[in-house]
């Protein structure tokens, strides 16, 4: 099974969304614990992943490689490195909390539902595994018709327009992204990564190539001003599209970068460093801005997570300002793997922070900030998990908010005071956003007569926010196993930043 683990990862939960749907909507009960079964032994399955996998070893482990397209020379082909391993681990721990996140709110064709689920997670999977690059482009397109059918099918009254927005802008930009692919295949005769890794390419090559990768890139992570769409989506779809949206699609952006811009075209990457410095500075400062002044409460949340996902695309290429520039090694690795950690954290505390949303969402049928008020009063429970995710989204000490932020910031101070000091800004912006948002929830006397009528979270919501708290927690106070995990894929990435092609 070991030779085969990470094709079994990618496919348990697609072959699992089979019986899911021939379940059928006469049996919605078999439905979801099928669903929930398959999530289960796909976590438990990504589980073997950490015994199996040496992070003091190069390169990727537990390769597999099989002839796929013989014509073109192009393989199924899969491995992971320490960071694979932490994006797939987040993945399958998600899965499961939205499968049961969903058990009692998706009433209309729960066997479809939990069957778009399962296959978006086997794409998602498959996406942190190929190292072949038309095998990551296939992931990375199809994992687009599960969420357009999470979104179109159970979101809300704009849900057709979102979709289409959703949808239009990250396909324009993937165009972008083969072209680039295609480019490299004609000069290296194959779309194996590593192949592609070495090829000697000029300037302009890579410039043009630097640019097709960062459309596609940036509209996933998304950064400014490709942005646009996170927040149309995020606010019509279900809870569970959401909390999968923000928690592990967002940072397949982050791992495009990592496997495409930075070994395949250094020099460019080097060049423009500065374009997406400034750009996630943007996300960081202005978006913060914008999150403040948001009347949705899932607005306001999708906006937190572009500003805090700009912490990501900041310590990746800080790193090379560093490593350029300065031959500052040791600060460029703690700027990498603090935009790491970010990935990570970030999924615990958006996915937890859009889970808080559906349970008021639930209970009341609007994410209206101003028609909620006093809810801590009837719901201390709610309310107790609540303030810890705010404070977790702030920076907090202690939370995995702050472990990423701090580590991209004091690396950011090695290369320029000045960008270390709009980054920290997002400390107190962030704050400003997020404790508005919950005095105006959760505080003062209950004006509404509806919210005096809510029940506090039941044992399925406990379950739910109780592991993205421990999640966020443990990371917060223990980050050591994480960084420990990623610590020599980190390593291999900076050395990369040295190598110059031209």
């Amino acid at each position: 099974m070991f030779n085969h683990l990470l094709s079994l990862l990618i496919w348990l939960p697609i072959a699992g969304a089979v019986p899911v749907l021939l379940a059928g909507s006469s049996r919605p009960n078999t439905a979801r614990w099928l669903a929930l079964l398959m999530a289960v032994l796909t976590f438990a399955v990504s589980l073997y992943l950490i015994p199996q996998y040496h992070p003091d070893a190069a390169g990727m482990q537990l390769v597999e490689s099989h002839l796929w397209i013989e014509s073109l020379n192009v393989h199924y082909s899969l491995g992971v490195d320490g960071i694979s391993v932490a994006l797939i681990l987040l993945t399958t721990f998600v899965g499961i909390l939205v499968i049961v996140g969903a058990w009692e709110v998706i009433q209309d064709k729960p066997h479809q539902y939990m069957a778009a689920m399962l296959v978006l997670e086997g794409l998602m999977i498959g996406v942190f595994c190929a190292t072949d690059a038309l095998l990551f482009y296939v992931f990375f397109e199809a994992m687009l018709i599960p969420m357009f059918i999470l979104i179109g099918i159970w979101g809300g009254p704009r849900r057709v327009y979102a979709t289409l927005k959703f949808f239009i802008y990250t396909f324009f930009g993937s165009i972008f992204m083969l072209v680039g692919l295609i480019y490299l295949y004609l000069k290296a005769g194959t779309f194996d990564l590593h192949t592609l890794a070495t090829l000697p390419l000029s300037l302009t090559e890579q410039s043009w190539l630097f640019f097709a990768f960062l459309l596609a890139f940036a509209v996933k992570v998304p950064m400014v001003p490709v942005h646009t769409w996170l927040p149309d989506a995020h606010v019509e779809a279900p809870t569970g599209g959401s909390v999968v949206l923000a928690a592990v699609m967002l940072k397949i952006g982050g791992y495009g970068f990592l496997r495409f811009s930075l070994p395949i075209v250094p020099d460019a990457s080097h060049h423009f460093a500065w374009v997406v410095i400034l750009l996630s500075l943007i996300a960081v400062v202005y978006i913060g801005y914008v999150a403040l002044v948001q009347e949705d409460m899932k607005k306001l949340v999708a906006y937190s997570s572009v500003a805090h996902m700009g912490f990501v695309t900041l310590g990746i290429f800080i790193a090379f300002m560093l490593v350029r520039e300065q031959g500052n090694t040791d600060a460029a690795r703690l700027g990498m793997q603090g935009a790491m950690v970010q990935m990570i954290s970030h999924g615990f505390i958006s996915g937890a922070m859009f889970s808080c949303i559906g349970v008021l969402y639930d209970r009341l049928h609007t994410r209206l900030i101003k028609d909620y008020g006093g809810v801590i009063n009837v719901m201390p429970w709610f309310g107790f998990l609540y303030v810890f995710f705010a404070m977790a989204n702030c920076g907090l000490p202690g939370t995995s908010g702050f472990v990423g932020e701090f580590m991209v910031i004091l690396s950011s101070f090695s290369a320029n005071p000045w960008i270390a000091l709009f980054a920290a800004f997002t400390l107190i912006i962030g704050a400003a956003y997020t404790l508005w948002l919950v005095k105006r929830v959760l505080w003062g006397e209950i004006t509404n007569p509806h919210v005096a009528e809510m029940k506090d979270i039941n044992g399925r919501e406990w379950f739910v926010l109780g592991a993205f708290a421990a999640a966020v927690l443990v990371l917060g106070v223990w980050p050591e196993p994480l960084t420990h995990l990623m610590d020599n894929s980190v390593n291999q990435l900076v050395q990369v930043l040295a190598i110059h092609k031209v």
